[in-house]
């Protein structure tokens, strides 16, 4: 059994997993009370799965970008878990979550992937096809959604968080494809599919040095 957890952003997320199959699935936006809500919803989600912390043989962690605070809270968690049941840890990108979750379609070499990332910004990373999925082809890299336009050269795939105008604006751009927005949420069943893989391959992370993702604004604003 395989814990997932995301607290990447705003939109949080938890899984349980298991090769093959989702066990329970748990996804909600807070308002900055990261801290607050996770513990519980986790305890939450595992007395309505009848499962214990005990049968947990992994935890997989989102790594960002995101948000500092939120991004700690999750990776301390999955730390202190994997500490105590001396299990392993695998971290995943979050962009590269919402880049597997797409399916590659024909006719689209390239899709982009993108969350808030505050200040008007998104955080961004492009993806091309390999082998029927979606390899990252560049760094993340933060971006206004002017200058995220301005990246396209071809007709291009577009998921991630998105607000209303943000998504309306994106519609009347000639080459972008912007999936439902019921598409477009990060869904922690695929981080832990992921996770589950990389621990698999025995690429499991080391859990002392395992960091978050941060990209700065005097970097690549």
């Amino acid at each position: 059994m395989i814990l997932a957890i995301d607290t990447s952003t705003a939109w949080c997320g938890l899984a349980l997993y298991r090769p093959g199959e989702v066990i329970a699935e748990a996804i909600w936006k807070t308002q900055s009370y990261h801290t607050a809500h996770l513990a519980p919803a986790l305890e939450h989600l595992l007395r309505l799965s009848g499962v214990s912390t005990r049968d947990l043989q992994g935890v997989v962690v989102a790594l960002g970008p995101g948000s500092f605070t939120a991004l700690r809270v999750g990776l301390a968690l999955a730390k202190g878990l994997c500490l105590v049941l001396q299990v392993p840890i695998a971290g995943v990108p979050t962009l590269d979550v919402l880049a597997a979750a797409q399916a590659a379609r024909r006719g689209f070499q390239s899709l982009i992937a993108a969350l808030q990332a505050g200040r008007g910004r998104l955080a961004v990373a492009r993806y091309t096809p390999e082998n029927g999925r979606w390899k990252a082809s560049e760094s993340p890299k933060l971006v206004t959604l002017e200058a995220l336009l301005d990246m396209l050269e071809l007709p291009t795939l577009l998921c991630g968080e998105f607000t209303p105008e943000q998504r309306r604006q994106l519609e009347k751009h000639p080459l972008v494809f912007l999936p439902a927005a019921s598409a477009c949420v990060r869904r922690p069943a695929v981080l832990a599919e992921l996770g589950w893989q990389k621990i698999q391959q025995g690429k499991a992370d080391p859990l002392a040095s395992l960091a978050p993702i941060y990209l700065h604004l005097t970097e690549n604003a």
